[in-house]
């Protein structure tokens, strides 16, 4: 989610990446963003490890354990960020939507907090 919410509202090139990620993204995630107009369906969560080697100017974990396990990038990494939310897998739609919405007013103030140019200022 928190992807949709960067490449959405900042235009961000963004890589999504787990410690251990699932083949499909959640269908609860899916819906619970196409109700706020966010397309979420064709994104798709690669191996953390793919990426080790690459340099980003931002490196951000978004749960607790992502953030315990994450590994060490040895490519260029100017921030590494970590934003806590519940993992809302398994759970009902409305934690999802709670989880959304944390989500979305995150990034949010990331995107104010680093002056990355908003999608809607171009």
């Amino acid at each position: 989610m928190a992807e949709g919410f960067l490449k959405q509202e900042a235009g961000l090139e963004v890589y999504s990446a787990g410690t251990k990620p699932k083949a499909h993204i959640d269908q609860n995630a899916v819906i619970v963003m196409k109700e706020i107009g966010i397309d979420i369906s064709r994104q798709r969560t690669n191996e953390v490890s793919d990426f080790l080697e690459d340099s980003f100017d931002f490196v951000i974990t978004v749960c607790d354990d992502a953030r315990e396990s994450c590994p060490i990038f040895s490519g260029k990494v100017d921030k590494k960020l970590h934003f806590g939310f519940i993992d809302p897998a398994g759970k009902e739609l409305a934690i999802f939507r709670k989880v959304r919405d944390e989500i979305d007013r995150q990034m949010q103030r990331f995107i104010d907090s680093y002056q990355l140019v908003k999608k809607s200022e171009l």
